[in-house]
């Protein structure tokens, strides 16, 4: 039996000790059951709505965190719970490093990570920190602003984006929900009537105040929002004028601490909750006020990061979480920052109205060598509305994620039927680049109109009854997703002198591992009871 008076022990001999901030993850959840046989008790109708669509499963992630471990926790002196996360199963807590040592002892905890990596005896974060400067990094202050009349136009046109609001896709129907640093000005400034007037802002939080209020803190999530839902005709339309947004605050603008990455797993968590499509983050963590809890470059492996690893269970859950790569391009820490560098998520980096790559753009690939940024946007003078409605341009990544962010809505409008990767899929297989990723550009500008034409012959091959083998061209992983009817085939992988080189049985969404072959032009056949099908595969 755990004895709670070893905890007053530590408070009366630890109070001189420096306050330190870990997670403490837990055993279990001990009223599971109950949740997963009755989902509506932790999910939203549309939440449930886009697992079925997508043949996910309810899990144990889903299970709201017991509130009984949060609570004893809570109610030990010296410790502050900041933050808690079912995802995780875990709470964010703060306090001296001897108190928070004892937490292991209690019987529900199952271990303890500190954000100073050097505090961890896994040994997966053992990294030294490197502090290149000795002042505050604050991301949401990477932005430079120069309110003057501008065109929103050329951000559209690059993405060929105006071609599918002309067919009326312009993201209705869809849910972003945006992770910044304060909206004030969204609920009074022109540029954001037409969302007022159509109901189409949800609602939203603000975590690091703790209240209800997110019309407020800095103006740094007006300007993002304005370029995916702005109207101003004939100065900005933003790239998904029809969605719905929820505006949550995480970022404290003030200072900068891996509490930040914490609020951001909780408001991705809501998100979920609501139902949302999209999570758009212009928001970006290599470094803190205290160097202790900077991240390296060897820490962007996609997983390592409390933020990170919140970005691919969101994916997991269906939806698309879309990251700003960065403003470090031309600086000492010239990569993508987390959440960019997660294993799931999608960053965008930034070009110029030209096309042209944005010098202070960050760059791949991350440490285990992944082609990051996913894709470009504009990023250089991009037009943005201010608090006051006044139309101007601003540059960073900030944008171009946000103005990803709103043309994968309008695109996801258009093939409501697509998976989440199949999204990605498309857009990554229409960029300029696909074939040739760079670490500047990644895999480059998508068109949307050619990744609409490349959804629909998929939809024609379902209709028609025959497999959709995806991504061709393909880096790693084949997709093979079958027709109605069929649930087992075989697939036959030959190379250009016609020699068999894979053959392997396969279920609809198995992944086929093709990273080992060379590059080149294969064929594949496909058999499934009396059907045949045959095509042409390249391999890049």
């Amino acid at each position: 039996m755990k004895k709670w008076y070893y905890f007053t022990f530590l408070l009366l001999t630890a109070v001189s000790f420096a306050q330190e901030d870990a997670w403490v993850y837990f055993n279990n959840k001990p009223n599971a059951q109950y949740y997963l046989d009755n989902p509506l008790a932790m999910l939203s109708q549309r939440a449930l709505d886009r697992r079925t669509n997508q043949n996910i499963a309810i899990n144990i992630q889903d299970v709201p965190i017991h509130q009984s471990y949060v609570d004893q926790i809570e109610a030990i002196p010296a410790i502050e719970v900041k933050a808690k996360s079912k995802w995780m199963n875990a709470i964010h807590v703060r306090g001296s490093l001897e108190v928070i040592n004892g937490l292991a002892e209690i019987e529900f905890v199952h271990h303890i990570e500190y954000a100073n990596k050097s505090l961890n005896i896994s040994g997966r974060n053992q990294a030294s920190a490197q502090n290149n400067s000795s002042n505050s990094i604050n991301k949401v202050l990477e932005t430079q602003i120069d309110f003057a009349y501008g065109n929103s136009g050329n951000q559209a046109q690059m993405l060929n984006l105006h071609q599918l609001h002309q067919q009326n896709f312009t993201g209705s129907g869809k849910i972003i929900a945006v992770m910044d640093a304060g909206f004030p000005g969204v609920d009074t400034a022109n540029p954001f009537q037409r969302l007022r007037d159509n109901n189409l802002i949800l609602g939203g939080y603000n975590f690091v105040g703790q209240s209800s209020e997110f019309y407020t803190s800095n103006s740094h999530g007006t300007l993002v929002l304005s370029t995916m839902g702005g109207y101003v005709e004939n100065q900005l339309i933003g790239t998904a004028p029809d969605a719905q947004y929820y505006l949550f605050i995480t970022e404290d603008a003030a200072s900068e601490n891996p509490l930040e990455e914490s609020y951001w797993v909780e408001a991705a968590e809501m998100a979920d909750y609501l139902g949302a499509d999209i999570i758009n983050t212009s928001l970006g963590y290599f470094q803190y006020d205290n160097p202790n809890y900077n991240y390296t470059y060897a820490n962007m492996d996609g997983a390592t990061s409390f933020i990170s690893r919140g970005t691919n269970i969101a994916f997991s859950k269906g939806m698309i979480c879309v990251s700003s790569a960065g403003n470090s391009g031309s600086g000492p820490n010239p990569y993508v920052a987390v959440p960019a560098d997660a294993l799931h998520g999608f960053a965008v980096g930034a070009v110029k109205a030209d096309e042209t790559y944005a010098t202070f753009s960050s760059i791949g690939p991350t440490f285990d060598q992944r082609i990051k940024p996913d894709v470009m946007a504009q990023g250089q003078g991009a037009v943005v509305s201010s608090v006051t409605g006044t139309i101007g341009v601003a540059n960073g990544t900030s944008f171009s994620g946000p103005i990803m962010a709103g043309a994968i809505a309008s695109f996801w409008q258009a093939i409501p039927w697509a998976t989440n990767q199949q999204v990605l899929d498309f857009i990554r297989q229409s960029a300029d680049r696909y074939a040739n990723p760079t670490s500047q550009f990644g895999y480059g500008i998508p068109d949307f109109q050619t990744a609409l034409n490349l959804a629909q012959l998929s939809v024609n091959d379902a209709t028609l009854g025959r497999f959709l083998v995806y991504p061709n061209p393909v880096a790693e992983n084949l997709k093979v997703s079958f027709p109605n009817h069929f649930d087992s085939a075989t697939i036959s992988i030959f190379n250009n002198l016609g020699q068999l080189v894979l053959a392997q049985n396969i279920q609809s969404g198995f992944d086929i591992d093709l990273e080992s072959f060379s590059s080149g032009i294969y064929l594949y056949t496909i058999k499934s009871r009396d059907f045949v099908q045959t095509g042409k595969l390249i391999k890049k």
